[in-house]
């Protein structure tokens, strides 16, 4: 998708990556940014908590340093890094203030943390009926570990102790129908978590494919980012 790879480049970017600059991406999953960063030169570990991601991390970029984590616990010592990356992983977990300081303790001074997330209430579908839009995006958003942790980002930072904190907002449209798959995902877990009937579901899903067999689809999912520095 351009708009996310134009968004990684942005925080690889602010991270100032380059030969020699040593970057944690938090949260690496299938290791994309790694690589990415890597090809820039910088000196970069993926950590994940989860070992199957980091096996499909480690078949993409066979040299890449990928290490089983939790983003509370990171495996480094104090002031060792330049550069913290969190992309789109705040929002799972129970306590994204304790991983953004966490990421203040293992930067040296100088050194970057660059969060980007989606806000789970902030989904934007044009659609027949905007009160079952609003319930069923506040159902799948409540389904969400922290689903508002995005929108928190400047105040994470600020909390955690982190200066020079710029925030910048990112936003995918879709007009084609091919985030129809996504809102399929997202009526369905409304229906799962009874917030909605399965009439419900069928009739909004069917409104949303007649706007896309009529080019009349529209969905926007802002993302957004922040950067701060550790003093």
């Amino acid at each position: 998708m351009p708009v996310a790879r134009r968004l990684r480049g942005r925080t690889y970017d602010l991270l100032e990556a380059g030969p020699g600059s040593r970057i944690v991406d938090a949260g690496c999953g299938a290791g994309r940014a790694v690589g990415e960063l890597a090809e820039r030169g910088a000196q970069v570990t993926g950590v994940d908590l989860d070992p199957q991601m980091l096996h499909v991390a480690r078949e993409r970029c066979p040299k890449g340093d990928f290490r089983e984590g939790d983003l509370a616990e990171l495996p480094f010592a104090d002031a060792t890094l330049d550069g913290y990356r969190a992309d789109k992983v705040l929002h799972t977990l129970a306590d994204p203030a304790q991983a953004v300081s966490e990421a203040r303790r293992v930067l040296v001074p100088g050194g970057r943390a660059v969060l980007v997330g989606q806000d789970w209430d902030t989904l934007v579908i044009d659609a027949a009926d905007p009160a079952l839009t609003r319930t069923i995006v506040q159902a799948r958003a409540d389904l969400t570990t922290s689903p508002r942790a995005a929108r928190a980002h400047r105040a994470l930072l600020l909390d955690a102790g982190f200066t020079e904190i710029g925030v910048e907002v990112h936003t995918a449209a879709f007009t084609e129908g091919s985030a129809l798959p996504l809102l399929t995902g997202v009526a369905s877990a409304a229906h799962e978590a009874g917030a909605i009937t399965a009439y419900e579901a069928e009739i909004w899903l069917a409104d949303q494919r007649r706007r896309a067999a009529a080019d009349r689809f529209f969905v926007a999912i802002p993302m957004f980012l922040a950067v701060g520095t550790k003093p």
